[in-house]
């Protein structure tokens, strides 16, 4: 890499730390938040410093580049739990993939990657921050993604020379911003908080009247075989030492890989009407054209959670009720989860 272009996106991602302090707001009492001091530099990128609230005091650490509003020592034990899990899982399959892209709007329609052009996006849970380079790219003004895991490092990584992509870490129940948003969407997340309707609440609260948010869960719908028999077995495998379980997940991995890529990928494509009938089609073909690290991951995914809830469609409709949300709509998706979109205010 030539020496101007280093200086350049250095240049470039402490402008995206400036711009990033408009948005914060202190959680506890709404103050203005700035930088109280600054410990190491990467050149003029903020490495390590300390934010400050003007207002009450309070201070929080910017580490690794990472402003963090909240660590998993500090929450609950429930939250903790699920924290710790999915953060050493995004530390560990850090890969991506070109149909993350068409995976990414499955779960968000019909919202569109244009729809993202020049707004001020929130992400609840960014995971690895595949979906935060992704409304990055697609035009965003300012995308910030929050995450309370150790993914937050992944993310940051993911999402360092965009720079109009930040990561924060935070609890989605106690957010650190003003209500300054355009869009806020979350995906694959609410459903593992131990309480997903108060954490949609939490983030609805950071989106401006007029603005939209989306959101992706589990449905109860159709889902009454995990319930009744990935369950009981997952209560045990999200206790698991996560590299035993990385290793023990390979196995019915396989048995997925194989049914995806010998059977429903291929029947999907020959005999459609014939492959409808297959037990759990939409969704085992939708999955099919991942190759075995992304299967791996999806099987992984659904070990290690110690919360998973799954939110009928009454149920989920009557979130939207309580934001009071306008314009909603709420689809079935691969016929095993919803997704929601509507209109604050």
């Amino acid at each position: 890499m030539n020496s101007k272009l280093t200086r350049y996106r250095r240049v470039t991602n402490r402008f995206v730390k400036e711009r990033l302090l408009k948005y914060l707001c202190c959680p506890a009492c709404s103050g203005e938040i700035e930088v109280a001091e600054v410990g190491r530099r990467d050149g003029a990128e903020i490495i390590e410093a300390e934010l400050s609230c003007a207002s009450c005091k309070t201070r929080w650490p910017v580490t690794r580049g990472v402003p963090r509003f909240a660590s998993i020592e500090g929450v609950a034990e429930d939250k903790a739990a699920t924290a710790e899990s999915f953060g050493w899982q995004w530390q560990h399959f850090t890969q991506t993939d070109q149909k993350y892209e068409r995976q990414f709007l499955g779960w968000i329609a019909p919202v569109t990657s244009e729809f993202f052009k020049d707004k001020i996006v929130l992400e609840g849970g960014c995971g690895k921050g595949r979906h935060t380079q992704l409304a990055a790219q697609w035009g965003a003004r300012e995308v910030i993604g929050v995450d309370l895991s150790a993914a937050v490092e992944t993310a940051y990584a993911a999402t360092l020379e965009l720079e109009n992509a930040h990561i924060v870490q935070a609890d989605i129940f106690n957010l650190p911003f003003a209500r300054e948003f355009d869009y806020a969407f979350s995906v694959g997340v609410l459903h593992h908080l131990p309480d997903p309707r108060a954490g949609f609440r939490s983030l609805a609260s950071n989106v401006k009247g007029g603005g939209h948010i989306s959101a992706w869960v589990y449905g109860a719908e159709n889902n009454e075989w995990i319930t009744r028999w990935v369950n009981p077995l997952r209560a045990r495998t999200s206790r698991m030492n996560l590299r035993a379980l990385l290793q023990l997940s390979k196995l019915p991995t396989a048995i997925v890989f194989a049914a995806t890529k010998l059977i429903y990928g291929p029947l999907n494509r020959i005999a459609p009407g014939i492959a409808r009938h297959l037990f759990y089609n939409d969704y085992l073909k939708a999955i099919a054209g991942f190759g075995w690290r992304e299967q791996h991951t999806i099987v992984f995914d659904h070990l290690v959670a110690p919360t998973s809830f799954y939110i009928s469609r009454p149920e989920f409709a009557a979130w939207w009720d309580e934001i009071g949300a306008s314009d909603v709509v709420i689809e079935w998706h691969n016929r095993n989860s919803w997704r929601g979109f509507g209109r604050i205010g």
